[in-house]
């Protein structure tokens, strides 16, 4: 069997820098693509990208389908009208070690913020997107949004 030969980079997407003390899938992992294709690179891996569940760990999650809330850019979330641009001025621009508990305690906020901004005013298009993402994800998403309330209880 042969397979192609490729090249590419290990790198977590909080190894990126970005607003909020850890990295994420904002401005600077597009950045990171286009340096990728540019060095003709063909491949980013990353480590595991579920929500953690003991130790910050990548490797202990909570799902094997959710993402980790802490990977959504909040640049992102302020170009499409659901933050306020300047409710981003106070986060962590520092690129360092990640203090997850202050990551966690400033971010999560920024993102139900930003949820319940999407659910209010959010037009046909994205709305749709959403809800069919909801509806065919459902076989597991319904039982983890349950288990990761109850579990932050």
């Amino acid at each position: 069997m042969s397979f192609p030969r490729a090249t590419g980079i290990l790198l977590h997407p909080t190894s990126l820098p970005s607003r909020g003390g850890i990295g994420d899938f904002g401005p600077a992992a597009y950045q990171f693509l286009d340096f990728l294709s540019a060095a003709k690179q063909g491949l980013w891996q990353v480590l595991p990208l579920g929500p953690p569940a003991h130790g910050n760990s990548p490797y202990s999650s909570t799902s094997a389908f959710a993402g980790n809330p802490i990977l959504i850019s909040l640049e992102r979330l302020a170009e499409r009208g659901w933050l306020k641009p300047e409710s981003l001025n106070e986060l962590n621009q520092a690129v360092g070690i990640v203090h997850y508990d202050d990551v966690l305690s400033k971010k999560l906020p920024l993102l139900r913020e930003a949820a319940g901004h999407f659910l209010q005013n959010a037009s046909a298009w994205p709305r749709t997107r959403y809800d069919q993402f909801c509806r065919e994800n459902a076989w597991w998403l319904e039982d983890f949004v349950l288990y990761d309330a109850l579990r932050g209880r």
